[in-house]
Protein backbone atom coordinates (compact mmCIF):
# COMPACT_ATOMS: atom_id res chain seq x y z
CA UNK A 1 0.00 0.00 0.00
CA UNK A 2 2.72 2.45 1.02
CA UNK A 3 4.75 1.56 -2.05
CA UNK A 4 1.96 2.12 -4.56
CA UNK A 5 -0.78 4.43 -3.31
CA UNK A 6 0.29 6.25 -0.16
CA UNK A 7 3.07 8.28 -1.86
CA UNK A 8 0.59 9.71 -4.35
CA UNK A 9 -2.05 10.45 -1.70
CA UNK A 10 0.29 12.23 0.69
CA UNK A 11 2.03 14.28 -2.01
CA UNK A 12 -1.34 15.24 -3.48
CA UNK A 13 -2.67 16.38 -0.10
CA UNK A 14 0.42 18.42 0.75
CA UNK A 15 0.44 20.03 -2.70
CA UNK A 16 -3.23 20.98 -2.35
CA UNK A 17 -2.73 22.65 1.02
CA UNK A 18 0.33 24.71 0.11
CA UNK A 19 -1.51 25.80 -3.04
CA UNK A 20 -4.56 26.78 -1.00
CA UNK A 21 -2.33 28.68 1.42
CA UNK A 22 -0.61 30.65 -1.34
CA UNK A 23 -3.92 31.70 -2.94
CA UNK A 24 -5.86 32.53 0.21
CA UNK A 25 -4.80 36.19 0.36
CA UNK A 26 -5.47 36.90 -3.36
CA UNK A 27 -8.94 35.35 -3.01
CA UNK A 28 -9.87 37.60 -0.08
CA UNK A 29 -8.05 40.64 -1.50
CA UNK A 30 -11.26 42.74 -1.85
CA UNK A 31 -12.27 42.09 1.78
CA UNK A 32 -8.77 42.45 3.20
CA UNK A 33 -8.22 45.66 1.24
CA UNK A 34 -11.38 47.20 2.66
CA UNK A 35 -10.33 46.28 6.20
CA UNK A 36 -6.66 47.28 6.00
CA UNK A 37 -6.80 50.18 3.56
CA UNK A 38 -4.23 48.61 1.25
CA UNK A 39 -5.03 48.52 -2.51
CA UNK A 40 -6.46 45.20 -3.68
CA UNK A 41 -4.18 45.36 -6.74
CA UNK A 42 -1.25 44.60 -4.40
CA UNK A 43 -2.38 40.97 -4.61
CA UNK A 44 -0.05 40.66 -7.60
CA UNK A 45 2.88 41.99 -5.57
CA UNK A 46 1.99 39.56 -2.76
CA UNK A 47 2.13 36.62 -5.17
CA UNK A 48 5.41 37.95 -6.57
CA UNK A 49 6.95 37.89 -3.09
CA UNK A 50 5.59 34.39 -2.44
CA UNK A 51 7.31 33.05 -5.50
CA UNK A 52 10.50 35.00 -4.90
CA UNK A 53 10.76 32.93 -1.74
CA UNK A 54 9.80 29.78 -3.65
CA UNK A 55 12.41 30.51 -6.31
CA UNK A 56 15.13 30.68 -3.67
CA UNK A 57 14.06 27.64 -1.66
CA UNK A 58 13.61 25.46 -4.77
CA UNK A 59 17.32 25.73 -5.57
CA UNK A 60 18.35 24.30 -2.20
CA UNK A 61 15.55 21.76 -2.09
CA UNK A 62 17.64 18.94 -3.58
CA UNK A 63 20.20 19.06 -0.76
CA UNK A 64 17.50 19.45 1.88
CA UNK A 65 15.61 16.42 0.57
CA UNK A 66 18.76 14.29 0.45
CA UNK A 67 19.66 15.10 4.05
CA UNK A 68 16.30 15.25 5.80
CA UNK A 69 14.01 13.25 3.51
CA UNK A 70 11.11 14.41 1.32
CA UNK A 71 8.40 14.00 3.97
CA UNK A 72 10.29 15.89 6.67
CA UNK A 73 11.01 18.69 4.19
CA UNK A 74 7.32 18.76 3.23
CA UNK A 75 6.29 18.96 6.89
CA UNK A 76 8.55 21.96 7.45
CA UNK A 77 7.05 23.53 4.32
CA UNK A 78 3.55 23.18 5.78
CA UNK A 79 4.72 24.80 9.03
CA UNK A 80 6.24 27.69 7.10
CA UNK A 81 2.99 28.20 5.18
CA UNK A 82 1.02 28.26 8.43
CA UNK A 83 3.45 30.79 9.91
CA UNK A 84 3.24 32.95 6.79
CA UNK A 85 -0.55 33.05 6.90
CA UNK A 86 -0.38 33.91 10.59
CA UNK A 87 1.80 36.92 9.79
CA UNK A 88 -0.62 38.29 7.20
CA UNK A 89 -3.50 38.66 9.65
CA UNK A 90 -1.48 41.29 11.54
CA UNK A 91 -2.37 43.61 8.65
CA UNK A 92 0.72 45.78 8.29
CA UNK A 93 2.43 45.99 4.90
CA UNK A 94 5.77 44.68 6.16
CA UNK A 95 4.03 41.89 8.08
CA UNK A 96 2.06 40.87 5.00
CA UNK A 97 5.27 40.95 2.94
CA UNK A 98 7.09 38.78 5.50
CA UNK A 99 4.14 36.40 5.52
CA UNK A 100 4.31 36.15 1.74
CA UNK A 101 8.03 35.37 1.92
CA UNK A 102 7.46 32.60 4.48
CA UNK A 103 4.72 31.16 2.26
CA UNK A 104 7.21 31.12 -0.60
CA UNK A 105 9.88 29.38 1.45
CA UNK A 106 7.28 26.75 2.23
CA UNK A 107 6.00 26.45 -1.34
CA UNK A 108 9.31 26.00 -3.15
CA UNK A 109 10.55 22.56 -1.98
CA UNK A 110 7.17 20.79 -2.06
CA UNK A 111 7.20 19.88 -5.76
CA UNK A 112 10.85 18.67 -5.82
CA UNK A 113 10.11 16.58 -2.70
CA UNK A 114 7.09 14.96 -4.36
CA UNK A 115 9.07 14.35 -7.57
CA UNK A 116 11.76 12.62 -5.49
CA UNK A 117 9.10 10.32 -4.05
CA UNK A 118 7.13 9.63 -7.23
CA UNK A 119 10.10 9.01 -9.55
CA UNK A 120 11.02 6.10 -7.24
CA UNK A 121 7.51 4.64 -7.02
CA UNK A 122 5.98 5.23 -10.49
CA UNK A 123 6.31 2.91 -13.53
CA UNK A 124 7.75 4.77 -16.56
CA UNK A 125 4.62 4.26 -18.68
CA UNK A 126 2.48 6.02 -16.04
CA UNK A 127 4.74 8.99 -15.39
CA UNK A 128 2.63 11.61 -17.17
CA UNK A 129 -0.66 10.56 -15.57
CA UNK A 130 0.80 10.09 -12.07
CA UNK A 131 2.60 13.40 -12.02
CA UNK A 132 -0.46 15.11 -13.47
CA UNK A 133 -2.64 13.49 -10.81
CA UNK A 134 -0.32 14.72 -8.08
CA UNK A 135 -0.24 18.19 -9.64
CA UNK A 136 -4.03 18.35 -9.51
CA UNK A 137 -3.27 19.35 -5.95
CA UNK A 138 -2.50 22.86 -7.22
CA UNK A 139 -5.92 23.57 -8.81
CA UNK A 140 -7.61 21.51 -6.10
CA UNK A 141 -6.04 23.82 -3.53
CA UNK A 142 -7.11 26.79 -5.60
CA UNK A 143 -10.67 25.46 -5.76
CA UNK A 144 -10.66 24.97 -2.00
CA UNK A 145 -9.48 28.54 -1.59
CA UNK A 146 -12.16 29.78 -3.99
CA UNK A 147 -14.98 27.98 -2.17
CA UNK A 148 -14.03 27.63 1.50
CA UNK A 149 -12.29 30.95 2.09
CA UNK A 150 -15.14 33.22 0.84
CA UNK A 151 -17.60 31.06 2.82
CA UNK A 152 -15.52 31.57 5.98
CA UNK A 153 -15.38 35.31 5.28
CA UNK A 154 -19.17 35.39 4.84
CA UNK A 155 -19.84 33.84 8.27
CA UNK A 156 -16.96 35.50 10.13
CA UNK A 157 -14.00 37.75 9.21
CA UNK A 158 -11.17 37.54 6.71
CA UNK A 159 -8.64 36.96 9.52
CA UNK A 160 -10.57 33.89 10.68
CA UNK A 161 -10.57 32.51 7.14
CA UNK A 162 -6.79 32.92 6.91
CA UNK A 163 -6.20 31.23 10.28
CA UNK A 164 -8.50 28.38 9.23
CA UNK A 165 -6.20 27.60 6.31
CA UNK A 166 -3.14 27.88 8.57
CA UNK A 167 -4.72 25.31 10.89
CA UNK A 168 -5.31 22.93 7.97
CA UNK A 169 -1.60 23.13 7.08
CA UNK A 170 -0.61 22.32 10.65
CA UNK A 171 -3.00 19.36 10.72
CA UNK A 172 -1.53 17.92 7.51
CA UNK A 173 1.98 18.18 8.91
CA UNK A 174 0.86 15.97 11.80
CA UNK A 175 -1.09 13.52 9.63
CA UNK A 176 1.90 12.87 7.35
CA UNK A 177 4.18 11.80 10.23
CA UNK A 178 3.25 8.06 10.20
CA UNK A 179 4.48 7.78 6.58
CA UNK A 180 7.82 9.43 7.24
CA UNK A 181 9.65 6.22 8.21
CA UNK A 182 8.89 4.52 4.89
CA UNK A 183 9.13 7.47 2.53
CA UNK A 184 12.22 9.08 4.10
CA UNK A 185 14.10 5.80 4.33
CA UNK A 186 16.54 6.76 1.56
CA UNK A 187 17.74 10.00 3.16
CA UNK A 188 21.39 10.57 3.99
CA UNK A 189 21.52 12.25 7.39
CA UNK A 190 25.23 12.98 6.95
CA UNK A 191 24.88 14.75 3.60
CA UNK A 192 26.46 18.18 3.61
CA UNK A 193 24.65 21.26 2.40
CA UNK A 194 26.21 22.70 -0.75
CA UNK A 195 27.79 26.13 -0.95
CA UNK A 196 26.98 28.73 -3.59
CA UNK A 197 28.55 26.65 -6.36
CA UNK A 198 26.52 23.62 -5.31
CA UNK A 199 23.31 25.61 -5.16
CA UNK A 200 23.85 26.74 -8.75
CA UNK A 201 24.69 23.22 -10.01
CA UNK A 202 21.05 22.44 -10.97
CA UNK A 203 21.07 25.45 -13.29
CA UNK A 204 24.31 24.32 -14.95
CA UNK A 205 22.84 20.84 -15.41
CA UNK A 206 19.75 22.26 -17.09
CA UNK A 207 21.66 24.51 -19.49
CA UNK A 208 23.84 21.54 -20.48
CA UNK A 209 20.74 19.75 -21.87
CA UNK A 210 18.90 21.71 -24.59
CA UNK A 211 15.58 19.90 -24.14
CA UNK A 212 15.56 20.63 -20.43
CA UNK A 213 16.68 24.20 -21.06
CA UNK A 214 13.90 24.87 -23.58
CA UNK A 215 11.02 23.69 -21.44
CA UNK A 216 12.50 25.26 -18.29
CA UNK A 217 12.70 28.67 -19.97
CA UNK A 218 9.22 28.30 -21.45
CA UNK A 219 7.85 27.39 -18.03
CA UNK A 220 8.74 30.96 -17.01
CA UNK A 221 5.99 32.23 -19.33
CA UNK A 222 3.49 29.46 -18.63
CA UNK A 223 3.74 30.03 -14.89
CA UNK A 224 3.53 33.78 -15.29
CA UNK A 225 0.23 33.52 -17.16
CA UNK A 226 -1.11 30.87 -14.76
CA UNK A 227 -0.55 33.04 -11.70
CA UNK A 228 -1.85 36.17 -13.43
CA UNK A 229 -5.07 34.26 -14.01
CA UNK A 230 -5.40 32.80 -10.52
CA UNK A 231 -4.34 36.03 -8.82
CA UNK A 232 -6.60 38.40 -10.73
CA UNK A 233 -9.58 36.30 -11.78
CA UNK A 234 -11.66 37.12 -8.68
CA UNK A 235 -10.66 40.78 -8.80
CA UNK A 236 -11.51 41.00 -12.52
CA UNK A 237 -14.87 39.31 -12.00
CA UNK A 238 -15.82 41.63 -9.12
CA UNK A 239 -14.46 44.93 -10.44
CA UNK A 240 -14.94 44.60 -14.20
CA UNK A 241 -17.64 42.01 -14.72
CA UNK A 242 -19.73 42.90 -11.66
CA UNK A 243 -20.04 39.64 -9.71
CA UNK A 244 -20.12 39.59 -5.92
CA UNK A 245 -17.27 37.96 -4.00
CA UNK A 246 -19.01 34.64 -3.36
CA UNK A 247 -20.04 34.22 -7.01
CA UNK A 248 -16.55 35.23 -8.19
CA UNK A 249 -15.01 32.72 -5.78
CA UNK A 250 -17.24 29.99 -7.20
CA UNK A 251 -16.17 30.98 -10.72
CA UNK A 252 -12.55 30.67 -9.66
CA UNK A 253 -13.32 27.24 -8.21
CA UNK A 254 -14.91 26.36 -11.57
CA UNK A 255 -11.71 27.37 -13.38
CA UNK A 256 -9.61 25.44 -10.90
CA UNK A 257 -11.84 22.42 -11.44
CA UNK A 258 -11.04 22.72 -15.14
CA UNK A 259 -7.38 22.65 -14.14
CA UNK A 260 -7.88 19.39 -12.26
CA UNK A 261 -9.58 17.75 -15.24
CA UNK A 262 -7.04 19.23 -17.64
CA UNK A 263 -4.04 17.94 -15.74
CA UNK A 264 -5.40 14.42 -15.80
CA UNK A 265 -6.42 14.54 -19.45
CA UNK A 266 -3.21 16.12 -20.73
CA UNK A 267 -1.09 13.70 -18.68
CA UNK A 268 -2.95 10.71 -20.09
CA UNK A 269 -2.67 12.01 -23.65
CA UNK A 270 1.06 12.76 -23.22
CA UNK A 271 1.65 9.19 -21.99
CA UNK A 272 -0.12 7.59 -24.93
CA UNK A 273 -0.70 9.74 -27.99
CA UNK A 274 0.99 13.16 -28.03
CA UNK A 275 4.66 14.01 -27.47
CA UNK A 276 4.91 16.04 -24.25
CA UNK A 277 6.56 18.98 -25.99
CA UNK A 278 3.80 19.16 -28.60
CA UNK A 279 1.21 18.89 -25.85
CA UNK A 280 2.80 21.87 -24.09
CA UNK A 281 2.86 23.81 -27.37
CA UNK A 282 -0.85 23.16 -27.95
CA UNK A 283 -1.69 24.23 -24.42
CA UNK A 284 0.31 27.43 -24.87
CA UNK A 285 -1.66 28.40 -27.96
CA UNK A 286 -4.98 27.69 -26.24
CA UNK A 287 -3.95 29.70 -23.17
CA UNK A 288 -3.12 32.63 -25.44
CA UNK A 289 -6.53 32.51 -27.11
CA UNK A 290 -8.27 32.47 -23.71
CA UNK A 291 -6.25 35.49 -22.55
CA UNK A 292 -7.25 37.41 -25.66
CA UNK A 293 -10.90 36.54 -25.00
CA UNK A 294 -10.58 37.84 -21.42
CA UNK A 295 -9.31 41.09 -22.93
CA UNK A 296 -12.50 41.37 -24.99
CA UNK A 297 -15.09 40.29 -22.40
CA UNK A 298 -17.18 43.05 -20.84
CA UNK A 299 -20.14 43.28 -18.41
CA UNK A 300 -22.66 42.61 -21.19
CA UNK A 301 -21.27 39.17 -22.04
CA UNK A 302 -23.42 36.16 -20.96
CA UNK A 303 -22.25 34.52 -17.75
CA UNK A 304 -22.28 31.13 -19.51
CA UNK A 305 -19.73 32.34 -22.06
CA UNK A 306 -17.54 33.79 -19.32
CA UNK A 307 -17.76 30.49 -17.48
CA UNK A 308 -16.74 28.49 -20.55
CA UNK A 309 -13.73 30.73 -21.17
CA UNK A 310 -12.77 30.46 -17.50
CA UNK A 311 -13.13 26.67 -17.66
CA UNK A 312 -10.94 26.43 -20.77
CA UNK A 313 -8.38 28.81 -19.31
CA UNK A 314 -8.30 26.75 -16.13
CA UNK A 315 -7.92 23.46 -18.01
CA UNK A 316 -4.93 24.82 -19.95
CA UNK A 317 -3.26 27.61 -17.97
CA UNK A 318 -3.57 25.59 -14.75
CA UNK A 319 -3.41 22.15 -16.39
CA UNK A 320 0.05 22.15 -18.04
CA UNK A 321 2.22 21.44 -14.99
CA UNK A 322 1.85 17.68 -14.73
CA UNK A 323 3.01 17.09 -18.31
CA UNK A 324 5.88 19.51 -17.73
CA UNK A 325 7.10 17.96 -14.47
CA UNK A 326 6.84 14.40 -15.80
CA UNK A 327 8.93 15.41 -18.79
CA UNK A 328 11.51 17.08 -16.55
CA UNK A 329 11.74 13.92 -14.42
CA UNK A 330 12.03 11.74 -17.52
CA UNK A 331 14.83 13.88 -19.00
CA UNK A 332 16.75 14.17 -15.71
CA UNK A 333 19.90 12.06 -15.25
CA UNK A 334 19.36 8.99 -13.04
CA UNK A 335 19.02 9.91 -9.38
CA UNK A 336 18.84 13.64 -10.15
CA UNK A 337 15.07 14.13 -10.50
CA UNK A 338 14.73 16.16 -7.29
CA UNK A 339 17.70 18.40 -8.07
CA UNK A 340 16.72 18.95 -11.72
CA UNK A 341 13.09 19.62 -10.79
CA UNK A 342 14.23 22.20 -8.25
CA UNK A 343 16.43 23.83 -10.88
CA UNK A 344 13.69 24.04 -13.50
CA UNK A 345 11.29 25.42 -10.91
CA UNK A 346 13.70 28.30 -10.39
CA UNK A 347 12.65 29.51 -13.86
CA UNK A 348 9.01 28.57 -13.26
CA UNK A 349 8.82 30.55 -10.05
CA UNK A 350 10.75 33.44 -11.57
CA UNK A 351 7.90 33.72 -14.06
CA UNK A 352 5.48 33.97 -11.18
CA UNK A 353 7.64 36.57 -9.44
CA UNK A 354 7.66 38.84 -12.48
CA UNK A 355 4.31 38.03 -14.15
CA UNK A 356 1.68 39.25 -11.66
CA UNK A 357 3.58 42.47 -10.79
CA UNK A 358 3.93 43.23 -14.52
CA UNK A 359 0.23 42.52 -14.94
CA UNK A 360 -0.45 44.89 -12.05
CA UNK A 361 1.76 47.58 -13.61
CA UNK A 362 -0.08 47.38 -16.95
CA UNK A 363 -3.40 47.35 -15.09
CA UNK A 364 -2.47 50.50 -13.17
CA UNK A 365 -1.11 52.29 -16.22
CA UNK A 366 -4.06 51.44 -18.49
CA UNK A 367 -6.83 51.67 -15.91
CA UNK A 368 -8.41 48.40 -17.03
CA UNK A 369 -7.78 44.68 -17.42
CA UNK A 370 -7.95 44.49 -21.23
CA UNK A 371 -4.39 45.67 -21.89
CA UNK A 372 -2.97 43.26 -19.31
CA UNK A 373 -4.78 40.24 -20.74
CA UNK A 374 -3.83 41.29 -24.27
CA UNK A 375 -0.14 41.45 -23.34
CA UNK A 376 0.02 38.01 -21.73
CA UNK A 377 -2.06 36.51 -24.55
CA UNK A 378 0.37 37.63 -27.24
CA UNK A 379 3.41 36.44 -25.27
CA UNK A 380 2.08 32.97 -24.51
CA UNK A 381 0.97 32.48 -28.12
CA UNK A 382 4.58 33.12 -29.18
CA UNK A 383 5.88 30.65 -26.58
CA UNK A 384 3.50 27.94 -27.76
CA UNK A 385 4.62 28.51 -31.34
CA UNK A 386 8.28 28.20 -30.30
CA UNK A 387 7.71 24.87 -28.59
CA UNK A 388 5.81 23.52 -31.58
CA UNK A 389 8.31 24.69 -34.19
CA UNK A 390 11.47 23.46 -32.43
CA UNK A 391 10.63 19.79 -31.97
CA UNK A 392 14.05 18.45 -33.19
CA UNK A 393 15.67 19.93 -30.09
CA UNK A 394 14.12 17.09 -28.12
CA UNK A 395 16.83 14.81 -29.51
CA UNK A 396 19.74 16.98 -28.37
CA UNK A 397 20.25 15.24 -25.03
Amino acid sequence: MIKNLAPLIVTLAIQALVSMASLTIPVIAPEAAAATGHPASLAGVFIGIVYAGAMTSSLVSGDLIERFGPIRVSQVCLLLCAAGLGMTVLGGLWQIALGALLLGFGYGPVTPASSYILIRTTPPHRMGLTFSLKQTGVPLGGAMAGILVPMAVAVSHWEVAVLMVAGMCLLMAVLSEPLRGALDAGRNGHARMAGIAGVLSPLRLIFAHPALRDIALCSFFFASVQLCLTTYLVLWLTQSYGLDLLAAGLMMAFAQGGGVAGRLLWGWLADRFVAPRIMLASLGVTIGICALLFALIGPGWPLLVVGLVALTAGATAIGWNGVYLAEVARLAPPGQAGKVTGGTLFFTYFGVVTGPPCFAAILTASGGFSASFLAIGIVILAVGAFLGLTRPRMAEL
